[in-house]
């Protein structure tokens, strides 16, 4: 008894987000922002390569580490589109945001110490704060609070 061949170089919507664990309505959202793509069966339906999964992952990873769905979008169009992206291509696409990420993690760390100086003077004395006037720089706008709201 012969079986009925089934592709599997073509997943469903469905399939591919239950494998990805991402809902449908965010692979419709990757698709049109054209970070992954379907073809499309007589009926209508979409049908997206196995590749789809890898693609899935590094954009949630990528998200995961704070990098824009423009920057992932540049980065994966420069990926091959005939074949499954390897280990080498994702070790070549993330390195070129490493220092990108080096500057946010110094950035984070300086306001994780200036908060502490923060707390330390408790905001009674916003001349001198580090989060909302660093070195001073508002002191030529004159004496005061220059970056809290207006209250009546």
């Amino acid at each position: 008894m012969q079986r009925a061949r089934t592709s599997f170089h073509e997943l469903t919507v469905g399939q591919v987000a239950d494998r990805s664990g991402v809902a449908i309505s965010a692979l419709h959202f990757y698709e049109r922002k054209n970070l992954i793509r379907s073809t499309r069966t007589a009926t209508n339906q979409r049908r997206y390569s196995r590749d789809t999964l890898r693609r899935v992952a590094f954009i949630r990873a990528s998200q995961h580490v704070g990098i824009s769905l423009t920057a992932i979008r540049e980065a994966l169009d420069r990926l091959p589109s005939e074949r499954t992206p390897t280990r080498d291509d994702w070790a070549r696409l993330s390195a070129a945001w490493r220092t990108e990420l080096d500057a946010r993690i110094l950035h984070l760390q300086a306001l994780r110490d200036d908060l502490t100086e923060c707390i330390g003077c408790g905001c009674l004395s916003l001349r001198i704060c580090h989060l909302t006037n660093p070195r001073d720089v508002l002191s030529h706008e004159g004496a005061g609070a220059r970056r809290l709201p207006h209250t009546r």
